[in-house]
């Protein structure tokens, strides 16, 4: 049999190029090739995998040259460098490494919060610089003090962890954390509003996404107490720049440390220059123990699918054979869409998600479909969440997750339930496939419905009375928002009742606030799929 051989085309670390030598993968090491298209493009079509870091670009140009690669693996969490969508159209499985960074990221984060309360960085220009300013600097004490984790996931709980050796309190906002799991790790888990009232240092460790895009604003920071610090390792664009340095300006915030910006490589920002400030070129990840579990990991990984198939942290496809592959892709789908759903209304914490299997479906390789339910569930909140990587983050955060496979009990070949249950209550959403292979809603917290899922929808749950469908109809209306489909359920006259409607193009805020504040209307969402 002929050896699978991978090619390195950044500076991965020598070990790693001798798991893939002793596991009998040949291996060729080119650590600057990434930096030239042509010859990569020239060249990839002679290798099974390839092993890249940042600098290499994996277009759809040189993926069309890769006529025999099965795998890309990379050496870091973020894929941006790779066009998932033409490998995945290939058949290539995208591998990363999301948790070789972690310790590193949570480390650097504890090691800013402290330069920052004793202003280390300006206290060490100053001496340098000739002068003796023994009064000038006058820090505060970590110990005693109360740490708000904002996204208390892999790096935010060893954050926490780190934080509770200093002594200090820790509080924690995370709506996927569930109070057990909050427990174990020693975290007080509050609101977000709380958490603001009541923390002297806060720190932000959550992806960014539309929910958590300027999470931390001038509306927020005002409810903050007076002499907060702010540290942030996680994104850039989870605060408002400008606001932060308003509140510095009017030393509301004492001060903060950041390690990433809205716009990288940061040459120039608002925060630059500020004497309350400290800002490191994105060092989150950068320790000689993080680059070097990176490449072990990935060379591991992809060592492992070549050698016998086994598939680990793929962010494009979960690990099922190519004969199972037709036939779960459409339930795939559904899955994923339907936890998109029910995620996208979901605002607490998580403690419970059921996934019901009925019909056909019941005989499939259900774990494929469930990954597919949580990485919709989780990623309207968590933003990058992937097929593989999603039960992982659900067993992180203490969500229990039950399979419940049942023979052939409903109208339907084949119907998935998802049932989420939080803190505040459970919600039921089911659908199937049809024969012409697209996802439908089929029913909605008990409500029969028939509908496709749209790239944009309204959902509201109201009040079965006259009137609602004309004035929430005028508001579409009046806003220059065009209806595709319009699909209402109730349980009976007068009762409970939902209305989804697909429409074209996005859905302004200040639509959905009048469509909120109609009589009839309890809830209004904007979903997008």
């Amino acid at each position: 049999m002929t050896k699978p051989k991978v090619l390195i085309s950044d500076a991965l670390s020598p070990a790693a190029v001798q798991i893939f030598k002793d596991r009998g993968v040949e291996v060729d090491f080119q650590p600057n090739l990434g930096k030239d298209k042509d010859k990569l493009a020239e060249i990839i079509g002679n290798y099974d995998g390839l092993a890249i870091r940042s600098a290499t670009k994996a277009t759809a140009k040189i993926i069309e040259k890769a006529t025999k690669l099965k795998v890309i693996g990379r050496a870091g969490i973020g894929v941006d460098n790779v066009e998932i969508p033409a490998a995945t159209a290939k058949g290539i499985i995208v591998m990363n490494t999301p948790f070789g960074n972690s310790i590193t990221t949570a480390e650097h984060a504890i090691t800013l919060m402290l330069a920052l309360a004793r202003e280390i960085p300006q206290a060490d220009a100053s001496t340098q610089a000739g002068k003796w300013e023994k009064n000038r600097f006058m820090g505060v004490e970590i110990t005693a003090k109360t740490l708000g984790v904002i996204g208390c996931g892999n790096i935010g709980s060893i954050v926490a962890d780190r934080a509770l050796g200093l002594r200090m309190k820790v509080i924690a906002f995370d709506p996927f954390l569930s109070p057990e799991r909050a427990k174990d790790i020693g975290v007080e888990k509050v609101e977000l509003d709380d958490l603001l009232k009541r923390a002297d240092f806060i720190t932000l460790h959550t992806p960014l996404t539309e929910k958590t895009r300027n999470v931390i604003d001038a509306a927020a920071i005002a409810k903050m107490k007076k002499g907060v610090r702010i540290v942030n390792c996680a994104r850039g664009g989870l605060v408002d720049e400008q606001a932060l340095v308003d509140a510095l300006n009017s030393k509301h915030v004492a001060g903060a440390a950041f390690d990433v910006f809205v716009e990288e490589p940061a040459t120039t920002n608002v925060l630059f220059g500020h004497p309350n400030v400290i800002c490191t070129p994105h060092l989150g990840a950068s320790t000689t123990e993080a680059q070097e579990n990176v490449a072990l990991q990935v060379a591991e990984q992809m060592s492992d699918y070549l050698l016998s198939g086994a598939i680990s942290n793929a962010v494009n496809f979960p690990s099922i054979t190519a004969e199972e592959a037709p036939k779960l892709k459409p339930f795939i789908e559904l899955a994923e869409k339907l936890g998109s759903f029910a995620g996208q209304l979901t605002e607490s914490g998580i403690l419970k998600t059921t996934i019901t299997y009925e019909g056909h479906v019941a005989e499939m390789k259900i774990k494929a479909i469930t990954s597919a339910v949580l990485s919709g569930l989780l990623r309207p909140m968590l933003g990058e969440v992937n097929v593989v990587s999603a039960p992982v983050v659900a067993k992180e955060r203490g969500m229990v997750v039950d399979e419940v496979v049942r023979a052939a009990q409903s109208d339907y070949e084949s119907l998935i339930t998802v049932t989420v249950a939080t803190e505040r209550q459970e919600r039921s959403v089911s659908g199937t496939v049809y024969a012409d292979g697209k996802p439908r809603l089929v029913d909605i917290k008990g409500i029969r419905v028939d509908a496709e899922f749209g790239k944009s929808m309204i959902y509201v749950t109201n009040e079965d009375k006259p009137g609602f469908i004309g004035a929430f109809a005028s508001l579409l209306g009046d806003a220059k928002i065009n209806i595709a489909t319009f699909h209402l359920g109730r349980v009976k006259q007068g009762g409970d009742a939902i209305a989804l409607v697909e429409v074209d193009g996005a859905v302004p805020a200040e639509l959905l606030a009048k469509v909120q504040s109609l009589p009839q209307v309890k809830q209004a969402k904007a979903l997008t799929f």
